[in-house]
């Protein structure tokens, strides 16, 4: 059998810093957290409260996850984020991102210092939090424009089209192509169009709203959703675009010449049984816009 102080020191050997936390949020003890990799001595925490500590919104959410554990009185996980300006007194110190932690909180069956109370053990988990990122980055976003990729895109529109069978809330889609991007590929180069593309992509970051989604569909064919908004008033937004994509390809000199943008524009209807229709829509106008010359946006009826 361990003697209290031989148990005291396998808890303080812990690589990651576990947290005797009561219900009101004071920190009774710490332990572990040796790993200096990741974590600093907490020993000033204890006799504190996570509101003496933490700023207002994040102490609060601290004690809410406190008050989950206790009801359930099962093992409780939670996953959040730390930065240096979620913590009193460290806005200028640490770094400015957030770090990650996996939170593994229990129920104590004994009440500490006449509260009740839970075991909080906190992981740094930022390495991996960065490798999802970076693979949701893989799996959502398209390598050469940095716009959503086409799977993204029709996750993106399949759920918004939910929304307006539910609730009637509008979405317009402009879907558009570069006029004469095959000459601008036999007369330049593959690279070259890699160019036109690109710049079309920076074009629609630096013009389109903020709750806008532009993607690139496919080789030279483009798709941006505008949610709550109806096709009149995504109109002049379309116009605008398709001027500055033209305006910004002509910049580019001998390989820029002659590409515009042609598109089609639509929106949801009620009678739409499915998101592929919108897009049949906006594809359909946009082959109009083509054929009738052009450096045009046609709205469907």
């Amino acid at each position: 059998m361990f003697s209290g102080t031989q148990l005291a020191a396998v808890l303080n050997a812990l690589p990651d810093p576990a947290f005797i936390l009561t219900r009101s949020g004071r920190y009774m003890a710490i332990f572990g957290g040796i790993d200096a990799r990741y974590y600093h001595d907490g020993s000033h925490l204890i006799g504190k409260t996570i509101h003496q500590v933490l700023e207002a919104a994040k102490a609060s959410w601290f004690q809410q996850e406190i008050e989950k554990a206790l009801l359930s009185q099962a093992l409780h996980i939670v996953e959040y984020g730390l930065a240096a300006c979620d913590v009193k007194g460290l806005q200028s110190d640490g770094p400015a991102y957030s770090l990650w932690f996996e939170g593994r909180i229990q129920a104590l069956d004994f009440p500490v210092n006449g509260e009740d109370a839970v075991l909080w053990v906190a992981s740094n988990i930022t390495a991996r939090k960065e490798l999802e990122n970076r693979l949701r980055m893989l799996s959502e976003i398209d390598a050469l424009s940095g716009l959503l990729n086409r799977r993204k895109l029709m996750h993106v529109l399949a759920e918004h089209f939910d929304t307006f069978q539910r609730y009637g809330t509008p979405l317009a889609m402009l879907i558009f192509d570069i006029d004469h991007f095959k000459r601008v590929n036999d007369e330049h180069g593959h690279l070259a169009g890699d160019v036109v593309i690109r710049t079309a992509a920076d074009v629609c970051r630096s013009e389109l709203r903020s709750t806008d989604a532009p993607a690139r569909l496919g080789g030279d064919e483009f798709v941006v959703l505008m949610p709550h908004t109806t096709r009149d008033q995504a109109a002049p937004i379309a116009e605008r675009l398709r001027q500055r994509i033209a305006c910004t390809l002509q910049a580019l000199g001998s390989i820029g010449e002659g590409a515009t943008i042609s598109g089609g524009l639509c929106e949801f209807r009620p009678s739409d049984g499915s998101c592929e229709d919108v897009l049949k829509r906006g594809d359909d106008a946009l082959y109009q816009a083509k054929r009738a010359g052009r450096n045009r946006i046609l709205c469907t009826e």
